[in-house]
């Protein structure tokens, strides 16, 4: 049963953008993946309300965005600052880093991903 409150456009728009990752989207899922056993479950671009999160991690509100170019230029910046102000609204944490950072530093995205969601995460040792 599909979610009622999301367009179906805007469904097939989501379905189309998971078979087509860009480079630095498929970087940063792998770097992700890796924190799945410690109890992460994000999802790729994964619609909520309007929009289409590049990876969310909907039990933990956390939207994680990866910017190209497009997103340097004043409509974009103006379109993500009211895309945000409304994922906040609906109890999201908005993390962006843009392409040229996760494909050229990944251990640096890395940190500081597992520092912003570390309060979400089971230790390393820990059971389920």
């Amino acid at each position: 049963m599909a979610h009622s409150n999301i367009n179906p456009k805007t469904r097939t728009r989501a379905q189309t953008l998971r078979r087509e990752l860009t480079k630095a989207e498929q970087e940063m899922w792998d770097l992700l993946r890796d924190f799945r056993p410690r109890g992460a479950r994000f999802r790729r671009e994964t619609p909520i309300g309007p929009y289409i999160a590049d990876f969310a991690w909907l039990s933990a509100k956390i939207i994680i965005e990866v910017d190209g170019h497009s997103h340097e230029t004043n409509d974009g910046r103006r379109h993500d600052k009211q895309r945000d102000a409304w994922l906040r609204s609906q109890g999201f944490k908005v993390l962006r880093f843009d392409n040229d950072q996760v494909l050229d530093n990944s251990d640096y995205i890395f940190i500081t991903l597992e520092a912003a969601i570390s309060r979400f995460l089971k230790s390393e040792g820990a059971t389920p």
